[in-house]
């Protein structure tokens, strides 16, 4: 018998925002431990084909990068799903490296997409200690064990160390951006794209870094029509979270110190 009633396309959508890895006492950045549920619950909504994914982030740490870019193609194979990334303000270092566990990458003409690289920054400060007649004594068991402590001077086996373990960080996220990309990829005035650049949505797309220019709602009913039902997923705050953050202000301020320093690199 023929039905008059048209069942709506069902699209899970999960949106990620924030700073990767821990974000300070209380509060936590994107991590897998934090949206391994959620993103659970999504890839199990019943007869759905796609998944969609929002990110914001300006990236953190290399390893939870990896790991929910890893886990999100571990889903997407055992359910037969599509995934579908979506950038907001910023897809930027580790926060695109999870977007490219997309099958199609989308953002914003004036999203911040790319900064194909590893960073590592910190400060030195022996001079000051020693200004204000503060001694720096330091125990270890093993050499290395003080490797780039702000306090004393810098050694080039220690930069030389670090530099080695960027390289190994760098390779593995080529490998990832490689991977999904394959050959959308194109070059810039003759040089590739990985040396840590960002580019605005629409350089993005001229450089195959995304699929097109469009937001969620707008690409999602493009595909599935206007009547699609974008079924959202967000991990709600804790009761412990809301409380730390009106009662702790200090530590509340360090906190989005930190988030913006992240943030600002990219103008935002």
């Amino acid at each position: 018998m023929f039905s008059i009633f048209k069942k709506k396309t069902v699209v899970p959508h999960v949106r990620l925002t924030g700073i990767i890895g821990s974000a300070g006492k209380f509060k936590q950045g994107i991590d897998l431990a934090g949206q391994q549920e959620i993103l659970q619950k999504a890839f199990s909504v019943k007869k759905a084909k796609h998944v969609a994914i929002s990110i914001n982030s300006p990236g953190g740490s290399p390893v939870q990068s990896h790991a929910i870019y890893s886990y999100i193609r571990q889903l997407a194979k055992k359910k037969k799903t599509k995934v579908i990334f979506f950038a907001e303000d910023v897809a930027a270092s580790g926060g695109y490296l999870i977007a490219c566990a997309g099958d199609e990458i989308y953002a914003n003409s004036s999203s911040i997409i790319g900064s194909i690289g590893v960073i590592y920054a910190s400060f030195g400060m022996k001079d000051l200690i020693k200004k204000i007649g503060v001694q720096r004594r330091i125990y270890t068991a093993g050499k290395n064990k003080s490797t780039l402590d702000p306090f004393v001077e810098e050694k080039e086996e220690d930069i030389k160390r670090l530099k080695d373990i960027q390289l190994d960080l760098h390779a593995d996220f080529i490998k990832v951006v490689e991977t999904s990309r394959k050959s959308k990829l194109k070059k810039i005035n003759g040089k590739d794209l990985f040396t840590g650049e960002f580019w605005s949505g629409s350089k993005a797309l001229e450089l195959g870094l995304i699929d097109g220019i469009g937001n969620a709602d707008q690409i999602l009913k493009e595909k599935f029509g206007e009547n699609v039902k974008i079924k959202k997923f967000e991990k709600p705050k804790s009761w412990l979270g809301r409380k730390f953050s009106m009662e702790n202000q200090f530590d509340s301020l360090i906190n989005y110190l930190e988030e913006q320093s992240l943030w600002q690199r990219f103008g935002l």
